[in-house]
């Protein structure tokens, strides 16, 4: 199932979502079986800012029946702490790095692009414009106006692919695929392969897995395969 994406090759459509699979603690537990049996085709760190962010406060994660609820808030080092503690771990990974970046302004995420549009690690940049739960998320993310503005001013940064994280705060987020022309990558309730071919069909280049991951780490790795039969027993 070897695919192009953006043109990184990817062994298969299955990749993470930003977030929801900490590598560098999952190597530390499960070793170098990690390494061998890796479950996503390519990995999406978690949202990187310019300056470290706590969080929001607790309690910010709430399991229920059809899934987990979070307003979690953006944890993170920060660039110059990523940079210099997690870059180099990720980078080991036997798949391509992309990495998520979020700022409350234009320059800001310019300056993150900028940046690790320069590192040979990073294979592409995610562009987080979709969080609901900071300030960015909500003004940025809702005004196709403000999308349009961002990837002007980053576009020229950097020539690795961009992928922009639209918000779900749409009418039909299946109707992105018949508008575009561009690869997309479809998430949300991803459990099994059928959910995986669901979105295929939909027009999604690449399908994220994220909660699934919390339930069974090797997730990525059972809803490839389940994808592979269904599709080598029947039509896209």
């Amino acid at each position: 199932m070897t695919l192009d994406f953006c043109g990184i090759e990817l062994a298969h459509p299955i990749i993470n979502g930003s977030g929801t699979f900490d590598a560098i603690a999952a190597r530390r537990v499960f070793g170098e079986e990690l390494i061998d049996r890796f479950p996503f085709s390519a990995f999406v760190s978690k949202t990187v800012t310019r300056e470290p962010r706590e969080g929001n406060p607790p309690p910010r994660l709430w399991e229920i029946p059809g899934g987990l609820i979070n307003s979690i808030g953006l944890p993170n080092k920060g660039l110059q702490g990523y940079l210099d503690d997690d870059l180099g771990e990720l980078a080991l990974l036997p798949v391509p790095l992309i990495v998520n970046v979020m700022g409350s302004s234009r320059d800001l995420v310019a300056e993150l692009v900028r940046t690790f549009g320069e590192r040979h690690e990073v294979a592409a940049l995610e562009l987080n414009v979709s969080c609901p739960n900071v300030h960015t998320g909500l003004t940025m993310g809702a005004d196709p106006t403000e999308v349009a503005a961002l990837l002007d001013r980053v576009r020229p940064l950097t020539e690795k692919p961009l992928i922009v994280k639209l918000t779900p705060n749409a009418t039909d987020v299946p109707a992105v695929a018949q508008a575009v022309s561009i690869p997309i990558v479809g998430m949300g309730g991803v459990q099994r392969g059928v959910h995986a071919r669901d979105l295929i069909r939909a027009g999604a280049s690449l399908v994220a897995v994220g909660t699934e991951s919390f339930r069974d780490p090797a997730a990525g790795l059972r809803i490839h395969a389940e994808l592979a039969e269904l599709l080598a027993n029947s039509a896209v």
